[in-house]
């Protein structure tokens, strides 16, 4: 009996991890009925992070009362995976661009509702976090966040206050006494594959404010304000921030759980892999099928594809990616551990009428993919 780990990222904009498994397994056993199959929907940090952990893992989601990235209170959620022991947050479930209904202020939204998040985690018995970064509307160095979970941030009268993009520049000290005892003893873990530094011209207002609505004079001012922020943290909590890997990512979040929570910053597929067991599902597999709307230069960055390749490599297992366009190059993944990629662009057409007919262009690609797989196992 074979068997065959999927473990695929979306398709951005056609289909989700857990639409392209349920595909995948559906070809596989109508070609190969007495295959083992492990499926493992792919979680990037982003919207359906949860849904993603819960269903390769088990466990149920959690409903929040919690405050919005516009201050107004919301429903947000987290999924408590089935051991109980490790919970899973999108910071867009309280801070995401979606809940400001269009109302857009980088320079006003918080985070403060992704604390609270964190803290009913926590009271639920989670001793590990795994926190997504992705999709927010926020711009506040995590402040809103830290402050959730009693980090105290003071102006220059000694008020205490819940610093936003905007505000920034008024903090003059941070008080890290109050911070919950909670967090003794808890790990935070944060998915992030961004690289961005927290300031300058890579960095979080400039590249990530204008989907958040700033204008150019807005990113200038939520930039300093960062950089001011930076100072603080420095000054106060002795760490250097600005120019770290991911400090950047969510509006300065990658900075804020770094300073205020002493979480690492990891890339999305490292995690899941970690989480799930990866590297002990590999001894007797016959391929793990992968997969991702397009492979590129951009994806040997340490990708979905290609972190599970490296994985599968060192088990001396083949990885098959399945992906809409094949970039050019794609062809260097092949040194990193990728044994073949097929694509499933049957015709020249733009990407807007490919949309339309995703599902059936990979049901026809895996369908080839599984006919040649038994064509070699009964010429053997």
């Amino acid at each position: 009996m074979s068997k065959w780990i999927l473990m695929p990222d979306s398709f951005k904009g056609t289909m989700s991890s857990l639409e392209i498994c349920r595909l995948m397994r559906e070809a596989l056993l109508r070609h190969v009925p007495d295959a083992e199959v492990v499926s493992i929907p792919v979680a990037d940090g982003g919207e359906g992070s949860v849904e993603a952990f819960l269903a390769a893992m088990g466990g149920h989601r959690v409903e929040v009362p919690c405050t919005g990235p516009d201050f107004r209170k919301i429903s947000g959620f987290y999924g408590l995976l089935a051991d109980g022991y490790i919970a899973v947050i999108e910071m867009a479930a309280a801070a995401g661009l979606p809940l400001m209904e269009g109302r857009l202020c980088a320079e006003g939204a918080t985070t403060y509702g992704v604390g609270e998040l964190i803290l009913a985690a926590i009271r639920d018995g989670a001793r590990r976090i795994i926190l997504g970064l992705g999709g927010s509307a926020t711009n506040d160095g995590g402040c809103g966040c830290a402050a959730a979970l009693g980090v105290r941030f003071l102006d220059g009268t000694g008020a205490e206050y819940v610093p936003v993009g905007g505000t920034l520049d008024r903090l003059c000290r941070i008080d890290m006494s109050h911070r919950s005892p909670l967090l003794n003893g808890v790990e935070i873990v944060t998915m992030c594959d961004v690289d961005n530094p927290l300031c300058g011209p890579n960095g979080a207002s400039a590249v990530f404010g204008p989907q958040k609505g700033a204008d150019p004079d807005m990113v200038t001012r939520l930039d300093r304000n960062l950089r001011h922020l930076s100072e603080v943290i420095r000054q106060d909590l002795g760490r250097e921030i600005a120019d770290l890997p991911g400090a950047g990512a969510a509006g300065g979040m990658g900075a804020g759980v770094m300073a205020f929570l002493g979480s690492r910053l990891q890339m999305g597929i490292e995690t899941v892999l970690d989480t799930v067991g990866f590297d002990a599902l590999l001894p007797g597999a016959t391929a793990v099928l992968t997969g991702e709307g397009r492979i590129d230069c951009q994806s040997l960055r340490g990708k979905v594809v290609i972190g599970i390749a490296h994985r599968a490599r060192q088990a001396r297992v083949p990885v098959v990616a399945v992906v809409g366009d094949v970039a050019p190059g794609a062809e260097d993944a092949y040194q990193e551990g990728v044994t073949a990629i097929v694509s499933t662009n049957r015709r020249a057409v733009p990407w807007e009428v490919a949309r339309q007919s995703a599902r059936a262009d990979l049901c026809a690609a895996l369908e080839d993919l599984f006919r040649l797989y038994n064509a070699f196992r009964s010429a053997r």
